[in-house]
This record gives C-alpha cells, structure tokens and sequence, in this order.
C-alpha cells in the first residue's frame, strides 16, 4: 500500500506538534515507519488519506464496540448539535445517562461524568484517599490508568513503547506513595501491605489488563483482591476504562461476580466522543463536592454531544445483550484463526482474550504480568505489524496494546484477517 499522503500530513504535523501526535501510541515509533492518517470510518474500516481501506482492530482504542459512524450515536449527536454544544449548567441528559449507567452496573449506586479515563482514575484515587484519610496506592507494573502523576510509576502501554515508564515531571514525593506490585501475584500485594500496614488507601487495577496486551486475571486474582480489601480497610478501584460496557454489559464485576468499591469508566461510555466517569455505592460518592470535602470539577464535564452519544451507546448495549456473546464467538474465532496459521508456520506465539480483547503475544511462555510480556518477540511484532498493514489489517503499533474486536465486522473480515496473519507468518 502506498501512504504518500499520510506520510506528507506526518511531515507538517512534526513541525507544529511534538511528535507529531497528540497521544504517543498514536506514533510508530515501536514498529518503524510513519503513522497512518485517518480521513473517515465506517463500521468495521478505516479509510486514509490515501485512500486504503483498511480492517481496524484498534477502534478507537476501544469505544466503536457497534463500529465507526454507528447510525444511532451520529444522529444523537447530530440532533443534540442544533440545540447547542455546550452550557456549563446542567441538563436532563446527564441525569439519564447517569441512571441508565447505574442500573446496568453492579454495585454503583452514583457515578459523575468527566472528560477522559485519566480523569476518571486520577478523580477515584482522589476519593479514596478522601474517604479512607490514608495516602498511599498500590498499582500493578503494566497497567495504565492515564497520566496523571500517581500512575507513571511503571506503567503500561505508550510508557512501556517508549522505554521511560518512570515518566520526567513525576516527583519523588508523588512516586513514594505509589506501591508497585505484580499483576496476578497476590502474595506480593499481601506482602506490599503488610510492610505498609494502616497506609495504603486503595488498590486500582485493570481486573483485565489492556495496557500490557491483554492479559485475564488468574482464578482466584480478583477474588484474593477483594478479600485483602476488606481485612485491611483499603478500597478496591476497578479501571473499566477500556472493559467497562465491552466485556459485558456489567463489565469485569458481573463478568467474573467481583465488587469494587469504586470503579472507572471511559471509551464505550462516551460513544467514541471524549468522556470519562467515575462510580461508586453512595457513602463513598457523598464524600465529593458540593456534598463533601473532596474537591473535583470539570468546566466540560457532562457535555451534552458526549452524553449524547454515550445514551446513545448505552441504551443499544442495554436493549441487545446478545451483542456481547456475538463479538465474544467473533473474537475466539479470530482466535483459533490465528492460532491454527501461526501453529502451521511455526512461529513461537501466546494469544491471550477475553470476550472482544484480544492479544498476539510473540513469546513462548504464558503472559500473566508485565514481566512475562516484556519478554516477548519485539523485532518479530514490528514485521507481525507492518507485514499485517501491507494486507489491509490495522492493529495496534505496539506489541503492548490489545485489540478491541467491534461487532460490526463481519466472518468475511476476519477470514480475511486470518488470510493476511497466513501471509504475513511466512516472513516471521
């Protein structure tokens, strides 16, 4: 394929933007090469400014779970636009998002919406730490719950990509009071608690990680988690920013029957328009202003084109639960596809999923945590990667990211991703 164009838009936008991207994952830099420029969507494809189509498998990071363009969210939007794009007061929307949110997610009883995943984490730990009166987090080595200064400390995805997961700007002070433990080890979150005891205010976790490829929590992770919560007074914060409204239509606690105390949400929630949110049972939401101590604005929180969309989203996910078994059978087919050709080309890989995530590991060993990820094949990922793109196939540009599988691709599409891993594994 030819990218003459993107190529030239990457030129212009280096001169005016660091990078040239507004988000580091968006670059090439893991796999070489110049990033594609997208000029429109629609369902399971990306169209450039070259005019390629190509399969996507990003979506969006995740939010396009019915596909770009999706006929619903853009008439909501689209309708909403003609009566204004933005007040700074409330409107009736917030509300009906907000309460259809919380009647299709266990164990929230308030939410409040802000502008990014970021956000949302950053508000969650904010909160615990104002409802426990205790200062110190655990976070897991890979997981990423935006860039906020708490959460650089080891963290997942673009970090990983870029080799400084220990971000410059992150001081000392904030970095102390990040415990980093490891993913799918619950005798070293006991063992970080234990030399912490009557410190830590919460734990946040991706319960499915995302950021380091995915990767399931083992039986019993989660469950072990809880459990440590409650003995030690500490908060269990579930980041749903990528799984929340994806994996079902509860997310990870009706998925594997797990409760957080507070939970975070982000992508499907704002129907691929920027919108973040943040929710727990009622004693712990009571403790934000106006109604408590803890402080949290947001002079575009609850903007009604993202509410829009995201009731829009919401209400289709809430009507049509079949959809979520649908791209979960779509996934595991991509699955045992992709296996059986990587198998048949002996190539060494892992592939981790669940329900519409899904990751290629090229390692031999099981994936469980950042380390065992780490380990994995990079030079073998950047030809995984480019050798896809030549076929049509978009994925993510680095071997730390996951695919979001969209309902809106057809068996025909992932035949034909299947074709492409088939061509692409002869050069691995």
């Amino acid at each position: 394929m030819i990218y003459k164009r993107s190529s030239a838009l990457f030129g212009a936008a280096q001169k005016v933007i660091p990078g040239g991207v507004n988000s580091p994952v968006r670059a090439f830099k893991a796999v070489g090469g110049d990033p594609i420029f997208v000029k429109e969507a629609k369902g399971a494809y990306l169209y450039d400014e070259d005019g390629n189509r190509l399969i996507d498998y990003i979506n969006s990071w995740g939010p396009m779970i019915l596909g770009h363009a999706h006929p619903p969210v853009v008439n909501a939007v689209i309708e909403k636009a003609k009566k204004g794009t933005s007040f700074g007061m409330p409107t009736e929307i917030e509300t009906k998002i907000a309460e259809l949110a919380v009647s299709m997610v266990p164990n929230i009883d308030k939410i409040r919406f802000v502008n990014s995943g970021t956000e949302a984490c950053m508000s969650a730990v904010r909160l615990a730490r104002g409802f426990t009166k205790k200062d110190k987090i655990i976070k897991f080595a890979g997981c990423y719950h935006g860039h906020s200064d708490s959460f650089l400390i080891q963290a997942g995805s673009g970090a990983v990509t870029f080799g400084s997961p220990n971000s410059p700007g992150v001081t000392e002070g904030t970095a102390k009071d990040t415990l980093l433990a490891r993913y799918n080890d619950l005798e070293n979150v006991e063992s970080i608690i234990k030399s912490n005891k009557d410190e830590i205010a919460c734990i946040i976790i991706e319960p499915v990680a995302g950021n380091m490829g995915c990767i399931p929590p083992v039986k019993g992770f989660l469950e072990g988690l809880r459990s440590l919560c409650d003995a030690h007074d500490i908060l269990l914060i579930f980041d749903e920013v990528m799984t929340g409204f994806r994996l079902a239509k509860g997310g990870v606690q009706e998925l594997f029957e797990v409760d957080a105390d507070i939970v975070t949400f982000g992508k499907v929630i704002g129907g691929g328009l920027p919108v973040g949110a943040f929710a727990a049972r009622t004693e712990i939401m009571n403790h934000l202003a106006p109604l408590g101590p803890v402080y949290q604005a947001g002079t575009l929180s609850g903007n009604p084109l993202a509410m829009a969309a995201g009731l829009a989203m919401l209400t289709e996910l809430n009507d049509q639960t079949k959809i979520f078994d649908s791209i979960a059978k779509k996934t595991e087919y991509l699955h045992k596809g992709i296996a059986k050709v990587l198998e048949e080309n002996n190539v060494v890989h892992t592939i981790n999923r669940v329900g519409s995530m899904i990751s290629v590991h090229f390692s031999e060993n099981p994936v469980v945590d950042f380390e065992s990820a780490a380990e994995g094949n990079n030079d073998t990922f950047k030809k995984f990667f480019h050798g896809m793109l030549d076929q049509g196939i978009y994925i993510a540009p680095s071997a730390f990211e996951t695919w979001f599988i969209t309902e809106a691709l057809t068996y025909q599409d992932l035949d034909e991703t299947i074709k492409a891993v088939s061509i692409t594994a002869k050069s691995l």
